[in-house]
């Protein structure tokens, strides 16, 4: 009975700690006092507590995903809050139990998904002594590694049984309604027009591409849970009215590449259904370096330069449509003139490349003018927009290789486990996964946003559950031989 009041008096001081500094920090604009609570890490007592309590933190952290709002203490430090400090203090308890309770991991360490992940992290490592930006991409490995331990190690671990799969469903997507009804309620007081969508996001989302993103690739998580809530239970009719509301937002989001990757993601289930996947993927790696070669081959790719003067942003979306059939959408434009940037810079240092994180400082040397838009002074700092063509420039080939190879293997094991399976609700889930990491696969073929938090997040999140399917599947087997 001691034992459990003093841990009810660690959680009440830890959150304190965590919190206050938390804000100090915000309102000091001094990253210092934010390291404040790690010092409290340092108790033995505190630590084992926290090993115990991994999993509230695991789901506390899911809950917060859609929530999270993104931070800017100092001019150098970006923070997403407060998925991000919480995701620091997972990986302490990972780092704990790696320490103390190894054992629980042996399984989860013999899967070829953390053997794909530890050759990319290892490159990685090589890359950083070749970097343009080394602090820069430092930073990079290491936000990789406190989205990485928590998400791909920790789920297999805690996500073991039926209740804790629906219960991933609920966590995401219950946070996530609330955002997409905020936004459609601020949105109708301007009459849902294209120009005023930004407005309604804060201070959940950047901007309405991120926000049309993450709402898109719950989708499937959507349709598991209505799929698997019977027909005669009382919330079934709150099911499908979220369902409704989440199309709904999905509309008024004006999204293109959101809606894209819908229609890709309903591809993709027909595909893995027919079990074709692998083909598919092997064809469309195909004609993307045939495209690539083709644009690049004597120059051809200066054929395709816009207008500059034509390049402009549209506030109605139907002009935004038109133009972006027309190629004269602004968006799409600066795309392009970083994209031929991109293919230069891979061209210059195709084995190793710039550096994680060094895009935005080295890329402008190799613009071509003639792709020049209004926009090309870039004064938010953002990248190629390409999230493939962006590790080819920052990690070399031999990163994309990576990348790419466990991008496949992922999206081949979700086609593998749907067929092997015999529980009909596992299948479910490895269909809904696999959707879902095509549909990302699309989104970020024209942005990067595997590096924020949402997008980033999900991504690590369907890596664990590859995973812990992959482990449930082996049980299944044991059980029927």
């Amino acid at each position: 009975m001691q034992w459990n009041k003093l841990y009810k008096s660690y959680t009440l001081i830890s959150c304190i700690i965590f919190f206050g500094f938390g804000i100090i920090a915000l309102c000091q604009q001094n990253f210092t006092y934010s390291l404040v609570p790690f010092l409290w890490l340092l108790s033995m007592p505190f630590l084992n507590w926290f090993i115990k309590n991994t999993g509230d933190f695991f789901w506390l952290l899911l809950i917060l995903l859609p929530l999270s709002t993104e931070l800017n203490p100092t001019a150098s430090l970006g923070l997403d809050f407060p998925d991000e400090p919480i995701l620091w203090l997972l990986t302490v308890a990972v780092i704990g139990l790696l320490l103390f309770q190894p054992s629980n991991f042996f399984e989860v360490f013999k899967t070829k998904v953390c053997i794909f992940i530890l050759l990319w992290l290892l490159w990685i490592i090589v890359t950083i002594f070749f970097s343009t930006q080394p602090l820069l991409s430092l930073k990079f490995l290491l936000a990789k590694i406190w989205y990485i331990l928590p998400l791909v190690l920790v789920t297999p671990i805690l996500v073991n049984q039926p209740t804790h799969f629906k219960k991933i469903g609920l966590c995401l997507c219950i946070p996530m309604l609330f955002t997409i009804l905020q936004t459609l309620v601020r949105h109708g007081f301007y009459g849902f027009n294209f120009i005023s969508i930004k407005k309604t996001l804060f201070p959940f989302f950047r901007n309405h591409v991120n926000y049309a993103s993450m709402l898109v690739c719950l989708f499937p998580v959507g349709w598991l849970i209505h799929k698997f809530t019977p027909a005669d239970a009382p919330n079934k009719k709150l099911v499908n009215m979220g369902l409704l509301i989440a199309g709904i937002g999905l509309f008024f989001a004006y999204s293109r590449g959101a809606w894209l990757a819908l229609i890709v993601g309903l591809i993709t289930a027909w595909l893995i259904r027919k079990k074709i996947m692998l083909h598919t993927i092997i064809s469309a790696i195909v004609l993307l370096t045939i495209t690539v070669l083709a644009f690049t081959y004597q120059n051809n790719y200066l054929r395709f330069a816009p207008e500059h003067d034509q390049t402009i942003f549209h506030s109605d979306f139907r002009d935004h449509l038109n133009a972006t059939i027309t190629l004269k959408d602004i968006s799409n434009a600066e795309r392009f003139h970083r994209w031929v940037a991109g293919i230069r810079m891979v061209a210059e240092k195709p084995v190793t490349g710039f550096g994680p994180n060094s895009f935005y400082s080295q890329y402008q040397p190799y613009t071509v003018s003639s792709f020049k838009t209004w926009v090309s002074n870039n004064p938010e700092h953002s990248t190629v927009h390409n999230y493939f063509l962006l590790t080819a420039i920052e990690q070399g080939m031999v990163g994309l290789i990576l990348l790419v190879a466990l991008w496949m293997y992922l999206l081949i094991q979700s086609q593998t486990l749907y067929h092997q399976f015999k529980n009909k609700f596992y299948q479910a889930i490895a269909l809904a996964i696999g959707t879902i990491l095509s549909m990302m696969a699309c989104i970020n073929f024209t942005s990067d946003l595997i590096e924020t938090d949402k997008i980033g997040g999900l991504f690590w999140l369907s890596a664990g559950l590859i995973i812990s399917l992959q482990l449930r599947l082996k049980q299944e087997q044991q059980l029927s031989n």
